[in-house]
């Protein structure tokens, strides 16, 4: 009869877990607020961006582009604050799917645009060739991130952990 050591993988997820989630809540905050920083001094040119993408009517891409820099701004800041972190996460994982289709979509119709996720965006000058595959897979790294949050939303130092008082670490037993 043969003996083996106990496995010591599923008691070291609810250590690693908590410190994964921070990892990625303050990844992710830092997404936010870099996106939303380098493009809320020129609204307009995000606006552009957005219209860049042919989706939408000129005066709706432009509204939506001036309010997302600040969209993007609250959502880094709440997650930086830990605050409503399911929710934000949720958020976020839904407007990164909105980011992935909008540059799929660009992509797929021969759009030669930057995407403006992290500046002013819009047409490219000719002969620059856009980079969609790259930005689609950064984006589902994001995604990633995003997801992990809904699963595991409490995380160390957070004012979600303050308000609720419940420990971040779970019982072996739960």
């Amino acid at each position: 009869m043969s003996v083996t050591a106990p496995s010591t993988r599923g008691h070291r997820w609810p250590l690693v877990r908590p410190w994964l989630g921070i990892a990625a809540r303050l990844g992710l905050a830092a997404v936010w607020l870099v996106a939303g920083a380098s493009k809320v001094s020129d609204l307009a040119a995000s606006g552009r961006a957005v219209n860049a993408y042919q989706v939408m009517p000129y005066d709706v891409a432009t509204v939506i582009g001036a309010a997302l820099p600040f969209v993007e701004l609250a959502l880094g800041v709440l997650l930086l604050l830990g605050l409503a972190t399911r929710l934000v996460a949720g958020v976020s994982a839904a407007l990164l799917v909105v980011f992935i289709a909008g540059i799929a979509s660009a992509w797929t119709r021969g759009l030669a645009i930057d995407c403006g996720c992290f500046g002013s965006g819009g047409q490219l000058a000719a002969g620059q060739a856009p980079s969609y595959l790259p930005e689609i897979l950064r984006d589902l790294g994001f995604l990633v991130l995003a997801g992990f949050l809904l699963i595991w939303p409490r995380t160390p130092v957070s004012v979600d952990g303050w308000v609720s008082g419940e420990p971040v670490v779970e019982d072996e037993d739960e």
